[in-house]
């Protein structure tokens, strides 16, 4: 009986209203699907495969971690965005004046909208940057170095817009 009594008591917690996950998404129940534009490549050093990766990585990680339906037109909440800046800078500098560490350093903007919330829109940049020797060529590092970095702007994304964090 006591069993029982503990178990119904849990039962309204698991439950709750309706709006939580474990996945750690917040989505009101009625958003039941989200739009994610092709995010624009608008930086002046252009990566041609950035704008395609961080797109699909996006929807990716709406369709793995959430229940929304991706659509491509009138979804509930919206995501578009813009690619601002593709850039490498010199971070540590010898003795001799000469770079032992470069960033790779990459900057979205992104626009979210929801539909049926509108007190949740924003604009908002996410800025990730990676780290490598400088007697490294950026060719041989940088495709490795952008899915690092695409992988921690979408998870930023991600949480600015569904998990409210």
């Amino acid at each position: 009986m006591r069993k029982l009594v503990i178990l119904l008591a849990f039962i309204p917690l698991m439950c709750g209203c309706g709006i939580y996950s474990f996945s750690g998404t917040s989505i009101a129940p009625d958003v039941q699907s989200i739009t994610v534009m092709t995010i624009q490549n608008r930086a002046m050093r252009v990566n041609p495969a950035l704008s395609n990766l961080l797109t699909e990585e996006l929807k990716e990680k709406y369709r793995r971690l959430t229940k929304l339906r991706l659509d491509p037109d009138n979804g509930d909440l919206i995501v578009e965005g813009d690619i601002l800046s593709y850039e490498t800078t010199a971070l540590a500098v010898t003795s001799q004046e000469i770079a032992s560490q470069n960033r790779l350093t990459v900057t979205v903007k992104i626009k979210f909208t929801n539909i049926k919330h509108p007190e949740e829109n924003f604009e908002k940049s996410f800025v990730a940057f990676k780290d490598f020797s400088s007697t490294t060529s950026l060719d041989s590092v940088e495709s490795s170095l952008v899915d690092l970095i695409v992988e921690t702007i979408v998870d930023e994304i991600f949480n600015a817009t569904v998990a409210n964090w």
